[in-house]
């Protein structure tokens, strides 16, 4: 195989200026709502005792669901033998710790008091699946490092498919784990399915190899290097099987409920009487984030077609997150299966919740955080292969 000569950005165009401004903007108004919730507390935020999960959760689970499937690329290379993707995989190995960084950050922010995450790193109840996640994040944290190590430095790189074995496996674990955090609420009947961690596997998968298509062409696009065809159609056609994917474990998931009577209930919720939870299903998830994006990937090769499929991907996983996050806690909880209950406390009622300001502030920080660290590493580090040209590509592959 060819040597591959990477190099990093110049980053001293005022475009790249500008977006470190835009993005530290961004990044300083989700610390301003963090600190505003804190202050006041979370009574000024559309959250309430039964809705304890909001917006600043479903940023904070897709960035984390994100982060391990933007390492995807990297594993096909080392664990699979493409060689075609090894040029990507610094850049895939970059994408995974950042928006990981991103997603945590906006986690312990919404925590209320975010002091106490020491509490939570010493002390364990493993009968807890947070607990567990800790080990996984700092875990994933650390291997990832590691394999980046491995790429980076030449007398290492003969110990580059272990560690990214290593990194494949812990990175199904760790989506897992976070797929887990609702499939074990056994209390609450959106979440209760062992289906939620393979999901949320697939879920990954997608999301993250969307980010990462986007941000390989603007980054090309930005600094002037050449990105073939060969690249992005081998991208484009990963990326049309994991959105099918998604759709089938969808489809799987809500077919199994409604073979379940006791689920007929929650089914009609989601699928047709929730309001903004349905519509947010078909158009946001299933249309925007499916079905278009299919459409967009096999109707036609161009670049501004893949984009746009990308960017539908992104927008309908924030829905999916949204919908089962948000539309989980949302449905009535039944306390006594079996039992008619009559209280005063909104029992049978859906619980309603509109998303306020600092929350949004906070989630969008979040994303700010990964992009805008992002954008510094690939200035300090050579991520980038000087060219992603079919010939380059073609002859480092040979």
């Amino acid at each position: 195989m060819a040597s591959i000569q990477y190099r990093e950005i110049d980053g001293r165009s005022g475009g790249y200026a500008a977006l470190l401004a835009v993005l530290g903007a961004l990044i300083i108004a989700g610390l301003a709502a963090a600190w505003t919730m804190e202050h006041h507390g979370h009574h000024i935020t559309g959250m309430s005792n039964r809705i304890v999960w909001g917006i600043p959760h479903v940023f904070a689970v897709f960035l984390i669901v994100a982060a391990s499937g933007a390492l995807n690329v990297a594993s096909i290379a080392s664990v699979f033998g493409r060689e075609l993707y090894k040029p990507l995989a610094r850049l895939s190995g970059l994408l995974a710790v950042t928006l990981l960084a991103g997603g945590l950050a906006v986690l312990v922010l919404d925590l209320g008091r975010p002091e106490r995450l020491i509490v939570a790193m010493t002390h364990y109840n493993f009968k807890s699946i947070f607990a567990w996640n800790i080990f996984l994040y700092t875990g994933f944290f650390a291997i990832v490092a590691l394999y980046l190590w491995t790429m980076f430095e030449r007398r290492m790189n003969r110990h580059s498919a272990r560690m990214g074995l290593l990194a494949f496996v812990w990175r199904l674990v760790l989506t897992t784990g976070t797929g887990s955090i609702f499939g074990f609420l056994v209390a609450r009947e959106p979440y209760d399915s062992a289906l939620l961690a393979p999901l949320f596997i697939v879920m990954s998968f997608s999301f993250g190899l969307a980010i990462f298509v986007l941000v390989l062409m603007a980054g090309c696009r930005w600094t002037g290097r050449a990105l073939g065809d060969v690249v992005l159609n081998r991208l484009r056609n990963l990326l049309g099987v994991f959105v099918a994917t998604v759709l089938y474990f969808v489809a799987v998931h809500h077919l199994t409920n409604l073979y379940i009577a006791r689920q007929h209930e929650l089914e009609r919720f989601l699928l047709w009487e929730g309001g903004i939870y349905t519509a947010l299903f078909w158009l946001g998830q299933i249309l925007i984030g499916g079905i278009l994006p299919l459409a967009l990937l096999y109707g036609t090769a161009s670049r501004r077609a893949l984009v746009a499929a990308a960017l539908g991907v992104i927008v309908g996983g924030l829905a999916q997150v949204y919908v089962l996050i948000i539309g989980g806690q949302a449905y009535p909880q039944l306390l006594f299966p079996g039992k008619e209950v009559r209280s005063s406390f909104f029992d049978g009622v859906v619980a309603s919740y509109a998303p306020s300001l600092p929350e949004v502030a906070l989630g969008v920080g979040g994303v700010a955080l990964a992009l805008a660290l992002t954008a510094v590493a690939l200035k300090v580090l050579p991520f980038l292969p000087r060219s992603l040209a079919d010939g380059d590509i073609a002859a480092a592959a040979a």
